[in-house]
């Protein structure tokens, strides 16, 4: 039976105190959160994951709703959003909130469409997250003021996009600039190195990136594009204009 955690109050007027589970890789990191959430009143641990399977298998097998899913994106079998999805899914009072190095926008609005409350980039994390949590469970949505400017600043252009105005571009350029628009810079960088031929470890090495970010772009291109390989990406990116066609 799944024990239910995310009312405000108990019956004799007490806190409810919110149960936290953490999906985290990097073991400094893990411990940095249990400790703020251990010594916050509010909150209770779980538990932790450090791969994307752990966490899967975590909430399949739990008694006990999670409240709080505090989840990095990029994990060493997949992505965090996957995790989030299944918790939303399996509990839809848990409120995920993503800690995670990564910025981009392309990130960001999928964490939110994914479920997330609030997007803190590790850069900018607090000192006590605990107290941030709490302040996600009352009512807030956390986000660091970097991610919330990139965020409406995207807003902004595609808002600006979809407004009809003089000088427009003819339907099928506009359909064009559209598709062009599709990948993030980094990706279109990753996705032209790829077509030339570099391998992961090689791309890592010249963008100065690790191979595992490379990795986490080509499945979001891979995702945006609708392919399930190299190949079929550099064939479908050409097809769309986003690649320049050999010869």
């Amino acid at each position: 039976m799944l024990v239910p955690m995310n009312t405000e109050a108990l019956d004799d007027g007490t806190l409810r105190r919110w149960g936290v589970l953490v999906v985290e890789d990097d073991s400094r990191a893990r411990a940095f959160f249990e400790a703020s959430v251990q010594r916050s009143p509010r909150l209770f641990w779980l538990g932790s994951a450090g791969t994307v399977q752990e966490a899967l298998g975590w909430l399949a097998r739990t008694t006990t709703i999670p409240d709080v899913l505090l989840v990095d994106l990029g994990m060493p079998d997949g992505t965090g959003l996957d995790v989030i999805r299944d918790a939303v899914a399996r509990f839809p009072g848990c409120e995920p909130l993503v800690v995670s190095v990564f910025g981009d926008e392309e990130n960001v609005l999928a964490s939110i469409e994914a479920g997330a409350v609030g997007y803190i980039h590790k850069d900018a994390a607090p000192e006590d997250i605990a107290q941030t949590i709490v302040e996600m469970k009352a009512g807030a949505s956390p986000i660091s003021p970097m991610i919330a400017r990139r965020v409406l600043a995207k807003y902004r252009s595609l808002q600006s996009a979809s407004i009809p105005g003089p000088g427009l571009a003819a339907p099928e350029a506009a359909f064009e600039d559209s598709e062009r628009g599709l990948l993030s810079a980094r990706e279109h960088e990753v996705l032209t190195l790829i077509a030339r031929g570099f391998s992961y470890a090689e791309i890592a090495r010249l963008k100065g990136l690790s191979v595992h970010t490379v990795q986490t772009h080509i499945k979001n291109l891979y995702g945006k594009l609708a392919v399930h390989s190299k190949s079929e990406a550099v064939f479908e990116a050409t097809r769309l204009g986003l690649l320049p066609h050999p010869g």
